[in-house]
Parts: structure tokens; C-alpha cells; sequence
């Protein structure tokens, strides 16, 4: 990679339009997948791959071809298209050297393209808001791991896959089922021409366990268990798994029977986990860097810095560097990235005072340089994105507590009840100028709880708002710290996230009724496993 980046821009020195930059990622993947659902194995697959992104900049680190073009219409620049190019397996020099020549240029010809049309759009538009140059001039990097140890045990998985999801079947009210393992191991390969040189080797391994009850009125009602160890003896043994399963059984069997929730607003309880996901996406995703800087974005906090965003008792940092927080592993980890940047901690908000961003190497007024968050899924161009978001309350309370807290809410504003959110499985936010910046988070366990502390499982809830109001809104929090593992995607693709949070009151939700399906639920039992009476 080295020997062909080097050769690539002494030769391309000699054209008119010569690059300033040029990078070279290979990324090797061996993903080994083992599905199952309601007791039966659905899939088994050991699948390897290779792909190069490089990323070519002609023109210069004030205006080159990455440049955004500001286009009429509701959706502009369109040119971050994914693109993904395949790489020979076999660790053969001339091989690797070929594609990576004819990549590049491939690459030159469209960028210098390209950079015409940018210097084009920027004398047809107005001034943009963001003057700041479109590349940061970074150190280079030199850092090399070994590759890492990788094993897996596929046919002992089959089995273990075929057991823990045979409980599902012995209830006509779950509808869907599956669970998967997934053991993988990434190895990037990286090198540009400030002089970087990084090889990083991550094994990872994961178990993901869903199931679906469908109610009498048609209403699917899911449920995840998710499990996370960047070691295989991490994961945990069948006793836990099957003890979790036999829990979300319970659970899914009383939410079909759960009475359905109607549109509520008022004060309401987010468990650690729920208020993990509430902060992802209504607060993480607008302090990414080039939300900043897109004038089509809302761009929440952009004038905010140094003022307060979150009450004074709120903290939170993202940091790539955590391997485990609360005793739980962070797939939001990572020692550099996309971009060949250290990975270092973030702070974001400082005692509810706003900070920083989080960037890649593309600038944003005030902020010139990458901390460390440029990241992407293979074939899609870097943007700054969450890692390991965490949230921290220097005020704590009891579970206890903040229940009591939240009776006292409940009653001062004259509420037949408030709401506690258990679980969730994600949500969405809009960000965009053209749409209202709202959010939907998706609660799976909510309960009601009433001024006598009596609490009632029900069903059918979106978690629904505007993020400004909803942080307004946050009055207390527990020492119940929860961290939510999963993957996001955005506008790079989808790449691992953690997030991790207390509790938090707050003392005025809303929630909409959920959409449901309107079809009926089975009219005939399952059919009997074989072998019984």
C-alpha cells in the first residue's frame, strides 16, 4: 500500500491538477454468522472479504473536491453515493498493487472533475455561513497491532442457537423469533501521504435474541436481548442466556394481554437504558461536526457553545477509547479512526455547559482539527460520528427515590398517572431545516405509574418531541447507569455505538400511540413439538 501510494502521487505530480492528499484504507472482514428461531437452525455462513476505500483530494485544504455542492431543492448535494470497491484476497504484492493503482485512477479522474464543478457552485451561490476549509492539516500516526487471535466453534453454536430459542416456540402468542451469534474479526490497514501508518486487528464477538407477540387487535410487540464480548469465553453461558429468554417470554406474553396506552403527556421515568437511546439520537447526533456546517441542517447547537444545553448536574463525553464502562463492554471502542486519528475522549457538556463537537478532519468554524471521530462503514465517505457517548450525573438518587419523585410530579400536576420506560429498541431524530426537527424513540416495556406507587405493564407507545424542550425537561437522575450497545446508521452507513446513562426524570413527556398491523393474530395453536402429548 505504501510502495503504490508513493509511486501514485510522484507520478500524478506531474499533471495540472495534482493531489494534496491521498489515503489508502483496506479493511479485511471474516464474519461467521449462526442463526436459529423457535428451535431450529436458520442459517450458518463463514463469509471473508476485502475492501479498499481511499479517499483522493485535489485542490487544496481550504477548497478542494470533497467540497458540498449547494443545490437547489430539498435534498442537495447528492454525491456521497456508497461506493465500495473489492480487493483481491490473496495477499499477493502485484495483485494488490493493480487494484490499487486502477482505484486511484479512477478516483483522480472524477475528483479533478469534480473540483470544477465545486468552484462553479461556490461563484453561483451565496457566501456560505461556515467559511472554514474543507481538510485539517493532522499529525501522522504510527501504530501497529498484531493480528488478533479469532476462533469460533460453529458447530457447537448450531446447538446452543437451536436451544436457547426453543422456548419461544411453546407459545402461539409469539409470533417471531430469531437469534443470531455473530463472531468477527476486522482488520484495517491504513496509510496516507501526511505519513500515517496504522494497522488495527479487532475481534468481535455479539448474540442477538428478538421475539414477537402479536395482541388480539393486531399490535406487534418486540423484544431484543443483545450480548457484546470483544473475547468468545465473554458471552455468556446458556444458563444466563435461557434465564433471559424465559424472562422475555413472560414479558411478551403479558404485553399481548397489556391494556393499550393512550396519547399521554406529562412526567415519566427513563430507565439507564432507555435514556442511553434518548440521548443517541435526540442529543448525539446534533453535536456531530458537519451538522455544523450543512446549511441544510437545523443545526441545534451550533450558536450554543459555552451556553447551557442540559441542567447544570449533567455531563457527558464521548470517548472511542473505552473498552468497558459499568462493568459492561463498549462496541463503540475503537484506537483510531477512519481517518487515522487517535481516538480520545470528548467533552461534550460540562456541568450543562456545551463544549465541543465531535469531528472528523473536515473543519467547522472554531474547531479546526479532528478529535477523533471520523468514521464510516467500507464504501462510504468519513463524517463525524458517535462512539462511546456517555452521561453522567453528579446529583444521584435512589431507583427508589426518583420513583417517589416522580409521584410527587404526578400529583402536583394533577396526573392520573406518569409513565416509566423499562426498555426500548431505538428511534430516530430529524435533523433537517425541510422537516421538523423532531424525535420517535420506541419504548418495548412501559408501565403506568399511579399517585399510590402502583405500577401497571402497558402497550402501544412512541416516546415523541423536540429535543430542546425535551432536555428543558430533566429534573433528576438514579445511580442505576445502564449502557445501550448497537449500531447506527447515518450518512456514513452503519457503524457500531454505545451509549450509557442513569435514569432521568423528567418532568413533561409526550407519547403517541404506536402504529400497528391489521392483521389478526394466529386463529390456529402451533402445531405440538414432535413427541409430545
Amino acid at each position: 500500500m505504501q510502495q503504490e501510494l508513493d509511486r501514485s502521487l510522484q507520478n500524478l505530480k506531474k499533471t495540472p491538477t495534482p493531489p494534496y492528499f491521498l489515503s489508502y484504507q483496506l479493511t479485511d472482514n471474516r464474519a461467521i454468522e449462526v442463526s436459529a428461531s423457535f428451535g431450529a437452525l436458520t442459517g450458518s455462513s463463514d463469509r471473508t472479504t476485502r475492501y479498499l476505500d481511499l479517499d483522493l483530494r485535489v485542490g487544496d485544504y481550504a477548497l478542494d473536491n470533497t467540497h458540498p455542492l449547494r443545490e437547489s431543492g430539498s435534498f442537495g448535494d447528492m454525491s456521497a453515493q456508497f461506493e465500495r470497491q473489492s480487493i483481491p484476497l490473496d495477499d499477493n504484492p502485484d495483485a494488490l498493487r493493480v487494484a490499487l493503482w486502477h482505484e486511484t485512477e479512477r478516483k483522480y479522474g472524477s475528483a479533478t472533475q469534480r473540483l470544477q464543478q465545486v468552484k462553479g457552485n461556490v461563484e453561483v451561490k451565496v457566501a456560505a455561513e461556515d467559511r472554514s476549509g474543507d481538510f485539517s492539516r493532522e499529525n501522522a500516526e504510527t501504530y501497529s497491532e498484531a493480528i488478533a487471535p479469532f476462533s469460533f466453534d460453529s458447530s457447537a453454536w448450531e446447538q446452543r442457537m437451536r436451544k436457547v430459542t426453543a422456548p419461544f416456540a411453546e407459545h402461539k402468542e409469539i409470533i417471531e423469533n430469531n437469534a443470531e451469534v455473530i463472531a468477527e474479526i476486522e482488520t484495517r490497514r491504513y496509510v496516507n501521504s501526511d505519513g500515517s501508518r496504522i494497522r488495527i486487528s479487532s475481534p468481535f464477538y455479539r448474540i442477538i435474541i428478538s421475539a414477537t407477540a402479536k395482541a388480539d387487535d393486531g399490535m406487534e410487540l418486540p423484544l431484543h436481548q443483545t450480548y457484546m464480548s470483544f473475547r468468545p469465553q465473554g458471552l455468556p453461558s446458556d444458563e444466563a442466556i435461557l434465564k433471559d429468554v424465559n424472562h422475555m417470554v413472560e414479558v411478551l406474553l403479558a404485553l399481548a394481554k397489556a391494556p393499550l396506552a393512550e396519547p399521554y403527556t406529562g412526567p415519566a421515568i427513563l430507565s439507564g437504558r432507555a435514556s442511553a437511546v434518548f440521548f443517541h439520537e435526540i442529543f448525539g447526533h446534533r453535536i456531530e461536526g458537519q451538522r455544523q456546517k450543512n446549511e441544510d441542517e437545523a443545526q441545534t447547537f451550533k450558536k450554543k457553545v459555552n451556553q447551557p444545553v442540559l441542567p447544570e448536574f449533567l455531563s457527558v463525553y464521548s470517548d472511542p477509547s473505552l473498552k468497558t464502562y459499568a462493568g459492561t463492554e463498549l462496541v463503540g471502542y475503537y484506537a483510531y479512526d477512519d481517518e487515522g486519528v487517535k481516538a480520545r475522549r470528548v467533552t461534550v457538556v460540562d456541568k450543562g455547559i456545551l463544549k465541543n463537537f465531535l469531528m472528523s478532519r473536515a473543519p467547522i468554524e472554531g474547531f479546526a482539527h479532528s478529535n477523533g471521530h471520523g468514521r464510516r462503514q467500507q464504501g462510504y465517505k468519513v463524517v463525524a460520528r458517535q462512539s462511546n457517548l456517555v452521561v453522567e450525573s453528579s446529583q444521584q438518587v435512589s431507583r427508589a427515590q426518583l420513583k417517589k419523585l416522580l409521584i410527587e410530579q404526578i400529583k402536583a400536576a394533577n396526573k392520573p398517572y406518569g409513565l416509566f420506560f423499562d426498555d426500548i429498541e431505538g428511534g430516530f431524530t430529524f435533523t433537517q431545516r425541510i422537516i421538523p426537527n423532531a424525535f420517535n424513540v420506541r419504548p418495548t416495556v412501559v408501565y403506568r405509574i399511579y399517585p399510590d406507587g402502583k405500577e401497571e405493564l402497558v402497550r402501544g407507545v412512541d416516546l415523541i418531541g423536540t429535543p430542546l424542550i425535551a432536555f428543558s425537561k430533566i429534573n433528576a437522575a438514579d445511580d442505576q447507569i445502564a449502557v445501550f450497545n448497537g449500531v447506527c446508521g447515518a450518512e456514513s452507513g452503519w457503524v457500531p455505538v454505545s451509549a450509557a446513562s442513569p435514569g432521568l426524570l423528567v418532568s413533561q413527556i409526550e407519547v403517541q400511540r404506536k402504529e400497528k398491523s391489521q392483521e389478526r393474530a394466529p386463529i390456529l395453536p402451533p402445531p405440538p413439538a414432535i413427541g409430545s402429548k
